[in-house]
């Protein structure tokens, strides 16, 4: 017996060994695939990065003479007041409806969030076509006071932060509410208890708790600012994202947009910078219940107070969506826009398919990506996922004049070849081809996919990867009978998500699209640009109707993290 048990022994040890040889493997397998996904996520940055030196500084000194100045100046004075709008707004309604009981809270608690549904550049539009001096806000205050000389300009830099404040408060107010419905009672009650006012003890103890979580709420919008084009180009604001743009298309100075692409990555960097270090700080007190958690509010406001609070809350909503899409829907309703939807269909289907394409490919790279972390713990490995899911800090123009130098290079080399050894006599085979914006959407949104699936995978026990093993089952398999089908909610999801944020993408998309290829968001952005919003508004309520998904998606996270 004795033997028979050491006999056992042995061939399990065997058997656990053939097992840990076999998934070393698959870990080389899939840490190779993320360093080669890592290569090509990083093959714009390193573009831009290499190409930076060149011209000397004499190119760099020609650039400060002319556009650089107003471009920083812009760019900063653009985020500075945005992001201002964004984390007032944002912090305030929060606190409001963590806190506070009053009038609609539970329904204003998740309408908040519908401003993120609307395109900035769609809002520029709503909000240009009301409030300039034609539109009918300005022509009532003139048919009321004779005059409204001094109705500030809504194509203006101030302007712009109203706009881009307006739909980008809510990844602030996500996460300070967040923040906030994570706090102790007891610390706020103990402030109180010692004669600290309401407003004292926000102050003091509820802001400085959560302040990690609205600086990461700030990061994300200062990276859209930044990354902002739709915007700037409507309301004449001279900014890195507009200055790319004209300088490669208008002007054909490849070199201009790449260093001013080089400048623009230093401002990304630092905010990736600001937006890791805020995470990595974020921290809830769990020593009590919140106020929502007992039903009992933080805060007892009067009737006046209620009515304050209720308003405050309102204004953003209906500023940030219910406006916008309502002047949409009354636009998209006359003879105007309904004659022009004849071409309607060419442009859903070029935006379908972009858009599934984008999704398939993203999809295939987060799954590789998961299982690299999940079954690798190799450093290399990780840094490779890091690098892989920087894409969505990268404003689209960066993205798009990035990829464009490489590959324009690359594409010269190929085409020559193919030309003397397979007789090839047409153009360039990449440049202007669908593959080269896919590529790039894909680099942009990878993030969004891998987040999404390896959100799923962290719920599945790796017993179940341990059991399939034990009973022969390879890789593959393993991947086909338990993975795919436990992930399919997540993958369905991230194809979702990724799917939508390629149908409102909106510069890396006007600079590499082919001729022949014209998707919602760039038909609505050449109406918009020629004044016929009217017949943009069809398109521009599809759009806005399709970023309604990704917004119940993170209302339906918050209720949870909440």
């Amino acid at each position: 017996m004795p033997v028979s048990r050491l006999t056992q022994s042995a061939a399990l040890r065997a058997s656990v060994a053939a097992r840990s040889k076999s998934i070393g493997t698959a870990i080389d397998v899939w840490s190779g695939a993320a360093i080669l996904l890592a290569a090509l996520a990083a093959l714009p940055i390193a573009a831009i990065v290499l190409s930076a030196p060149s011209g000397g500084l004499e190119a760099i000194a020609h650039l400060s003479r002319t556009v650089l100045g107003e471009y920083v100046a812009n760019t900063a004075l653009l985020m500075l007041g945005a992001g201002g709008i964004a984390a007032v707004t944002g912090t305030l309604c929060a606190w409001l409806v963590s806190a506070a009981r009053f009038p609609g809270r539970r329904i204003l608690a998740w309408a908040l969030v519908l401003p993120l549904a609307v395109p900035a550049y769609i809002g520029a539009y709503i909000y240009a076509d009301l409030l300039d001096f034609s539109g009918p806000v300005q022509s009532v205050l003139r048919a009321m006071t004779r005059s409204a000389n001094w109705f500030p300009q809504i194509r203006s830099l101030g302007g712009g932060a109203f706009v881009l404040g307006l739909v980008l408060y809510p990844y602030v107010y996500l996460l300070a509410r967040a923040a906030f419905a994570a706090q102790s009672r007891n610390q706020f009650r103990a402030a109180r208890s010692l004669g600290a006012g309401p407003w004292q003890a926000f102050w003091r103890v509820a802001l400085p708790a959560a302040r990690p979580a609205i600086a990461g709420g700030l990061a994300l919008v200062l990276m859209e600012v930044l990354a902002d084009f739709g915007v700037a180009q409507y309301f004449a604001i001279p900014t890195f994202s507009t200055g790319i743009f004209r300088s490669w298309l208008a002007m054909g100075d490849k070199q201009a947009a790449l260093k001013l692409a080089a400048m623009m990555l230093i401002f990304v960097i630092a905010l990736i910078a600001w937006e890791a270090r805020s995470r990595s700080g974020r921290s809830a007190s769990k020593d009590g219940l919140t106020a929502r958690e007992d039903g009992t509010p933080l805060i007892e406001l009067s009737r006046a107070g209620q009515g304050l609070a209720c308003l405050a809350c309102t204004l953003p909503v209906l500023l940030g969506f219910v406006i916008p899409a309502a002047h949409l829907g009354w636009l998209g309703l006359s003879e105007t826009a309904i004659a022009a939807t004849g071409d309607l269909p060419a442009y859903i289907s070029g935006s379908l398919w972009l858009g599934l394409a984008t999704a398939a490919a993203c999809l295939v790279a987060a799954l590789v990506l998961t299982f690299a972390r999940a079954r690798s713990s190799s450093r290399v490995a990780a840094a490779a996922i890091r690098v892989s899911t920087l894409g969505y800090a990268l404003p689209g123009a960066l993205l798009a004049v990035g990829l464009l130098a490489p590959l324009g290079a690359f594409d010269v080399g190929l085409t020559r070849w193919a030309q003397g050894a397979l007789g090839y006599s047409g153009g360039l085979i990449l440049t202007g081809t669908s593959a080269v914006l896919i590529y790039a959407l894909s680099v942009r949104f990878l993030t969004v996919a891998f987040n999404t699936v390896d959100g799923g995978m962290s719920k599945i026990p790796p017993s179940l990867d341990a059991a399939a093993r034990s009973l022969g089952a390879g890789p593959r398999r393993v991947l086909a009978r338990i993975y795919i089908p436990l992930l399919s909610p997540s993958l369905a999801a991230a194809a979702a998500l990724v799917f939508i944020d390629t149908l409102r993408e909106l510069p890396a998309t006007l600079i590499l699209r082919p001729f022949n290829l014209e998707t919602l968001a760039t038909r609505t952005y050449r109406l918009a640009s020629d004044e016929r919003l009217v017949e943009a508004s069809i398109p521009a309520l599809i759009l806005l109707a399709a970023g309604l998904l990704p917004v119940l998606l993170l209302t339906r996270s918050g209720r949870k993290s909440s």
